[in-house]
């Protein structure tokens, strides 16, 4: 039973939905929406998907799977806190996964689009996308069921520091800093509702009337946006916008397009394997992040079973990916937050049921126009707060340096995202690539003190490699923090292992690209003339910049043999003798 957690009696029992309940549902509704609305906006312009498809496929397909997760969870809550006699148990959330819906669009969605709108027309290709898409989203799926079998053992040989080092980096990186950057781009709507959210959860005092926090910052947040013309804002929400959602109320019922799904794989199984290079490592990642999030939970007094969540969250994406949904959902980063939020388990059912009435109902573009993202993102970026925070809470303190140095790529993956995105305004036509080829060029003589493009992509990686590189560099640092030197080294051949397959380190940019990350560069995409005819065969444009690793994977596996031999020293009291004090 978790340390100083009440024991059940007669009088006291676990109640599954609070007050709490409120704010926890406004921050994941908040959040499921951010992508809800980066999918119909990307989906329609990039990978030209109509609204049919859009709001009568793949919403209907996100309903399914954000019901059976959210419903899961809140169950499993349930269960776990009657079996721990703990009163304040908060459900694992659980939604899109955000990172899977870029890689996918960019990576996957676009690019068959692309190659096909010239054959097949604009219509037929972003139907021929859908499907594409459909079979990545089981890819994953399957991906993040097998991890199942594996989680708690990953869990037992994986420091803590390891596992929090990178919700640290993604949570204050990626989560916190975005939105924040958001609410001080729109002040007059989203910074009074950032200071209810604070007063709330900072200052721990109660609203009158006992209302929500949530519920406050996002009713004075809508009504911030519908005023800001007022005051000479342009204009967050219109009415037309209303008037044209009002037109998409209907029923969607969801069906099972398994039928479009075998007619894919046995008309055109190479796409399958063209995109294994995204789907394999995406769903990797995937895995981590909910055995990094099962371990979060667990540090603030939750016990999940490792095995069930990670099996259901891998059933939410088959679930997706059978009924219209083109991506994985997932176990979301953040249940710190939720839990200071005073949230139970209804927040998730409430969540679950509340998506799955307005995207069967066809209520998603209604509720968007409705309300303004800017007036519950203040909640999302406390959240991102709050994960970061846990993750030196919890952890020893001589671990301290591990979580902070396991920061450093998630760091550099913020400056890979805003360069594409500052290029274009900056008048370079030629995207990355230019900075790239002369940074290489200038390594011989000028060296590597003013500028670093080339490392920093490196430590980066691709399809969110980077939380791999986190967690191996955590772990190895948290090992030599301990003097586990032979701990350490296997991970740094495990690390070296992951370089040279290219799930970490490894990238291409090609020319004139501008998408939020550089593609991936797997150890089975070969370009030589000997595979040329081959699954093994890659093309892409000419000029594209490709970076393996391979030196990275050598420095990795020398560190290793490293480790070994300072290990064999010391057994042998030959040299390397402890320092007075501890490790650090």
């Amino acid at each position: 039973m978790p340390e100083g957690s009440p024991i059940v009696t007669p009088a006291a029992r676990y109640r599954w939905f609070v007050k709490g309940d409120v704010d926890g549902f406004f921050g994941l509704a908040v959040d499921n929406l951010v992508q809800v609305l980066v999918i119909t906006a990307l989906c329609r312009t990039l990978c030209g998907m109509s609204d049919a498809i859009v709001f009568g496929r793949i919403l209907p397909g996100v309903a399914i799977s954000l019901l059976v997760g959210n419903l899961f969870y809140s169950w499993h809550a349930v269960r776990v806190a009657r079996r721990d006699g703990h009163l304040h148990c908060t459900a694992l959330p659980y939604g899109i996964n955000t990172p899977s819906v870029f890689a996918y669009i960019f990576f996957i969605l676009a690019p068959v689009y692309q190659q096909f709108r010239g054959t097949l027309g604009d219509a037929a290709a972003g139907e021929l996308a859908w499907k594409v898409g459909l079979l990545a989203c089981l890819g994953s799926g399957l991906i993040e069921f097998a991890g199942s079998f594996v989680g708690g053992w990953i869990r037992r040989v994986t420091p803590r520091a390891a596992l929090l080092s990178a919700l640290a980096g993604v949570g204050l990186v990626f989560i916190a800093s975005p939105f924040a950057f958001q609410i001080f781009d729109r002040p007059a709507v989203a910074l009074l509702p950032m200071f209810v959210v604070l007063v709330v959860y900072f200052a721990q005092v109660r609203f009158p009337l006992g209302l929500p926090g949530g519920l406050v910052a996002l009713t004075l947040g809508t009504a911030l946006a519908w005023l800001c013309p007022l005051w000479g804002d342009a204009p967050i929400l219109r009415p037309a916008a209303v008037a044209d959602a009002v037109r998409e109320v209907g029923l969607h019922a969801p069906r099972p397009y398994w039928r479009e799904i075998v007619e894919l794989l046995r008309s055109q199984p190479d796409l399958l394997l063209r995109f294994l290079g995204v789907v394999v490592p995406m769903g990797l990642v995937n895995v981590l992040g909910s055995l990094q999030n099962i371990e979060s939970a667990e540090a603030g007094g939750d016990r999940f079973s490792t095995g069930p969540c990670m099996a259901v969250n891998g059933v939410g994406t088959l679930a997706a990916g059978l009924f219209g949904s083109c991506f994985p959902t997932t176990i979301y980063i953040g249940h710190p937050g939720w839990k200071a939020l005073g949230a139970r388990a209804g927040y998730s059912v409430i969540n679950g049921v509340f998506f799955t009435v307005a995207f069967l109902c066809g209520l998603g573009p209604l509720i968007c126009s409705l309300i303004p993202v800017e007036a519950g993102i203040a909640i999302v970026m406390w959240i991102g707060v709050v994960i970061t925070a846990q993750s030196y809470a919890v952890t020893p303190a001589r671990h301290y340096p591990a979580v902070a140095i396991g920061m450093f790529p998630a760091v550099a993956a913020m400056g890979m995202f805003f360069m594409p995105m500052a290029l274009p305004a900056a008048g370079h036509s030629d995207g990355v690539l230019s900075f790239v080829n002369r940074h290489l060029e200038q390594l011989s003589s000028v060296g590597t003190d003013a500028w670093w493009p080339i490392g920093v992509y490196a430590l980066v990686g691709a399809n969110s490699g980077f939380v791999i590189t986190t967690m191996l560099i955590a772990a190895i640092s948290a090992f030599l923090i301990d003097r586990r030197f032979r701990a350490a080294a296997g991970w740094c051949f495990l690390a070296a292992v992951l370089t040279l397959l290219g799930f970490q380190h490894a990238y291409r940019i090609e020319p004139g690209r501008f998408s939020l990350e550089p593609r991936e560069l797997m150890i089975w995409q070969r370009t030589e003339e000997v595979f040329r005819g081959t699954w093994l065969a890659a093309e892409w444009p000419a000029h594209t910049f490709a970076h393996r690793g391979y030196r990275i994977a050598i420095a990795y596996a020398l560190a290793g043999v490293m480790l070994l031999l300072i290990d064999r020293m010391r057994r042998s009291k030959l040299a390397f003798e402890d320092l007075p004090g501890p490790a650090f």
